[in-house]
Formats: C-alpha cells, sequence, structure tokens
C-alpha cells in the first residue's frame, strides 16, 4: 500500500517582536504544491520590523530542489530588508546545498554590453594578440625542424605503422576528388583558351595553354587546394580532439615529443605524397584539355598529344614538383599548428578545422606567388 507523503505546509510564529520564525511541514518536492514565497514577504511586511529569520523544519517530511529554490527565494527577501536569516533550523544537507550555491555571487552584468573600446585600444590589442601568434608559429615551426633533423639522423621517436597509414590516406584515398576537380580544370582551360584562340584560328595552341597551365600551376595548386580543405582538416581535428581528450598531454608526460610523434609522420607523408598527387592531377588535367581540344575543336588526338608534348619542358615539370612538395609541408604546418593550438572543448575543434582550412589556403597562394617569382629570377 502506497503511503501518501503530508501536504506542505508553511506556517508563521513571533516567538520575539524582532524575530520571525518559519514552520516548514510536511513534502517539500517538485510534485507537491508549495505555499507561495509572496506569503512570506507579506509577514515580513506586517508586524514591525523584523531582524531575524529562523526555521523549523522538525515536522519536514522529505525535500528536493523545490525546497531549495524556495529558500533562496526566502533568504534574497531577507538580504534586500536586511533580515539575517539563520540556517541552524534546517538539515544538514540543506545547509550544505544552500552554501554551495550562493558560495559564487550572481554576476549583476549578464546580458549587458561591454564597453566599447577605443580604436587605438583596439589596434594595440590586435598586435599584441598578432605578436603571439607569431611567437607561438615560429616556436612551431623550429619544432618540427629539429623533428625533421632527428628523423633525418633515425632519432625521431614515431610510429612507422602511422607514417604508413597517413601515407595512404593522404595519398590513394584522395586520387577520387583529385580526379574529378583535375579533369574538370582541365576543361575549363581548353574551354577558356578556345574561346579567345578561335577567333585567330589558332584553336591548336589550346594544347599548348593546358599543358603549360597545368603542369607548371594549376595541377600543384588544384591539388594542393584540395588537400588543404581534405587533409588539412582532417590533421587539425585529429589533433584538436586529442588536445580536448588531453592526450597530448599524456604523451607529453610519458616523455615522448608530440611534434615528433604526431606532427612529423603527417608532414612527412603529405611532403612525399604531394608531388605524385600533382603528376597525377597534371595528367587529369591534360585529358580534360584534350576532352574539349577533340571533341569541341576538331583535333586529332594525335595532332593534340604531339603539341603538348611539344609545349611542356622539363623546367615546366621540375616547377610544379617543387611547388607541390612545398604545398604539402604548409598545408600539414597549419592543420597540425592548428590542432595543437586547440582550446578545451567541441566549438574550439570546429574553430580550429575552419582556421586550419584558410591558413593553408592563404599559404598556398602565397607561397606559389614566392616561387613564381624566384623562378622567374633564376630562369626556371
Amino acid at each position: 500500500m502506497a503511503v501518501v507523503a503530508p501536504e506542505a505546509t508553511l506556517e508563521f510564529s513571533r516567538p520575539a517582536g524582532d524575530t520571525l520564525v518559519l514552520r516548514l511541514s510536511g513534502a517539500w518536492t517538485i510534485h507537491e504544491r508549495l505555499p507561495s514565497v509572496d506569503d512570506v514577504e507579506r509577514e515580513l511586511e506586517a508586524g514591525g520590523a523584523v531582524r531575524r529569520l529562523l526555521f523549523d523544519t522538525e515536522c519536514l517530511a522529505a525535500w528536493d530542489s523545490a525546497l531549495l529554490t524556495f529558500l533562496l527565494r526566502v533568504a534574497a527577501q531577507a538580504d534586500g530588508r536586511g533580515v539575517a536569516a539563520c540556517r541552524g533550523g534546517l538539515p544538514e544537507g540543506v545547509r550544505r546545498l544552500l552554501a554551495l550555491a550562493m558560495a559564487v555571487p550572481e554576476r549583476r552584468d549578464i546580458g549587458t554590453a561591454a564597453a566599447r573600446l577605443s580604436w587605438l585600444a583596439r589596434v594595440g590589442l590586435a598586435t599584441l594578440e598578432g605578436v603571439r601568434d607569431a611567437g607561438v608559429t615560429l616556436t612551431f615551426v623550429g619544432a618540427v625542424s629539429i623533428a625533421f633533423a632527428r628523423s633525418l639522423l633515425g632519432r625521431a621517436r614515431y610510429r612507422r605503422s602511422d607514417f604508413l597509414l597517413v601515407l595512404q590516406e593522404v595519398g590513394a584515398q584522395a586520387l577520387p576528388i583529385v580526379s574529378l576537380i583535375s579533369f574538370l580544370v582541365g576543361v575549363i582551360l581548353a574551354y577558356v583558351g578556345a574561346i579567345q584562340l578561335r577567333q585567330f584560328g589558332a584553336q591548336v595552341y589550346v594544347a599548348d595553354l593546358v599543358g603549360i597551365g597545368m603542369t607548371r600551376e594549376m595541377g600543384a595548386m588544384m591539388a594542393a587546394v584540395i588537400m588543404a580543405g581534405r587533409t588539412g582538416a582532417a590533421f587539425a581535428a585529429q589533433l584538436g580532439t586529442m588536445q580536448v581528450n588531453e592526450e597530448i598531454d599524456a604523451l607529453t608526460t610519458l616523455g615522448i615529443s608530440p611534434i615528433e610523434f604526431l606532427v612529423l609522420p603527417r608532414m612527412l607523408a603529405l611532403a612525399v605524397m604531394m608531388p605524385l598527387l600533382a603528376l597525377y592531377a597534371d595528367l587529369l588535367g591534360l585529358l580534360g584539355g584534350m576532352a574539349v581540344g577533340v571533341g569541341m575543336l576538331d583535333l586529332g588526338v594525335v595532332e593534340y598529344y604531339l603539341r603538348t608534348i611539344g609545349a611542356i619542358g622539363l623546367d615546366d615539370c621540375v616547377a610544379g614538383l617543387i611547388k607541390a612538395s612545398v604545398f604539402g609541408v604548409l598545408i600539414a604546418m597549419a592543420g597540425c599548428l592548428r590542432g595543437i593550438q586547440c582550446g578545451r572543448s567541441s566549438a574550439a575543434v570546429g574553430a580550429a578545422t575552419t582556421s586550419a582550412v584558410v591558413t593553408g589556403i592563404v599559404l598556398i597562394i602565397v607561397s606559389d606567388a614566392a616561387t613564381t617569382v624566384i623562378f622567374d629570377l633564376i630562369g626556371l
């Protein structure tokens, strides 16, 4: 037979003129209908000034968070009127929970707009933040350089199986998307060239345009952009999740360098695979240009092939492969840097992933411009 808990009741008494006693009885739970705090407020206003508030809970049957909420509101009313609320008559568990709830005062500025800083202060803060980021980046680059030197001496500590796994992820598994994008880029280059060259009856030079454009610039760059969005983001998400789960801290505690164990295999794998992906992208781009040249411009397959072979030189291929290697190192470093810099929340992982993609693409464009100028100066 179920036992019905007595109804929650609230009674008042005044043993002294300046003392008000609240007698709580019955079950004070969220499933019961509880007395209103307004009754306490009316009692505090009536019958003269009250200086002390006491509690009597001898007849209290059961309680939960509903009682705590009621007492907190009563304490707030008493505090606003300068009434001292004595918690000695409350159960020990209630006293501990009230002390915990009132240990940190409620912030009064929640929802208010922060004071707007002057433009000079904002410039200064942005400058300091930029200097800190530059310092962190230089430290990371130095640590990666040391780890790479140790790997050349055979002293780097990382698992070869991890290197092979990353090699597969950034190589063979990236072929489908690289194939699609590279083929379409070749088609686009051929169409753009055909529109202009057809006006002068020089359609055959489409093969030269596509060949040089793909091998020297677009093959390596498009493969790098794809890998920045695909692999760079994956690196940042992986290391960021490890940062959230404190796995990187565990490696440091064990005396294992996270740079050698986590960053170095990824950087080496991407640096090795990017030239191969660039060559593959060049081939698919040439096939895309040939599809347009043969199908739209009525060029022969042999003729298009001979024009392409004649236009592409060894220096064009070397320039593209060098750029691809540089892009691979920069993408891996950007993804791993943002992953290691990640905070300790899921939102921080998302921000690190986004930042890795943006940083990788910016580095690709900047390095491509720099290498193009350098190659022109040295005659490559």
